[in-house]
């Protein structure tokens, strides 16, 4: 046993936060992407290993987290970029993990968090 009692070969599940919906989930749930550059542009990479060197960022591979991810500007400020960031790569990557638009991977096509509320009770 551990010092705090439990059994040491228990495992325990890493969480981070989506920097589009601020979800925080498993990170095996999310991908993680990295920042790439030669003198005058930077893009994102998707680094489906985890591996890559560098300050990274996790996301939800989902068309809407990245959209919002992009609308907050997250990437920017996740990453500490100094100069703007060319999202084509990613997007690419992100439409052909999520062909459909889900909401990651519950099937919904909306974001429950967004939607217009109906009715005035």
């Amino acid at each position: 046993m551990g010092r705090t009692g439990r059994e040491s070969h228990t495992r325990r599940h890493v969480v981070r936060t989506c920097v589009g919906c601020r979800l925080r989930t498993a990170k095996s749930d999310l991908l993680r992407v990295v920042l790439a550059r030669d003198e005058a542009t930077a893009w994102l990479v998707a680094d489906v290993s985890g591996h890559a060197p560098g300050r990274g960022a996790h996301l939800h591979p989902t068309r809407e987290c990245l959209g919002l991810a992009e609308r907050r500007r997250a990437f920017t400020r996740a990453l500490r970029a100094r100069t703007p960031i060319d999202l084509t790569d990613l997007r690419r990557y992100v439409e052909e993990q999520d062909p459909g638009g889900t909401d990651q991977g519950t099937g919904d096509t909306t974001l429950v968090r967004n939607a217009p509320k109906t009715g005035s009770a």
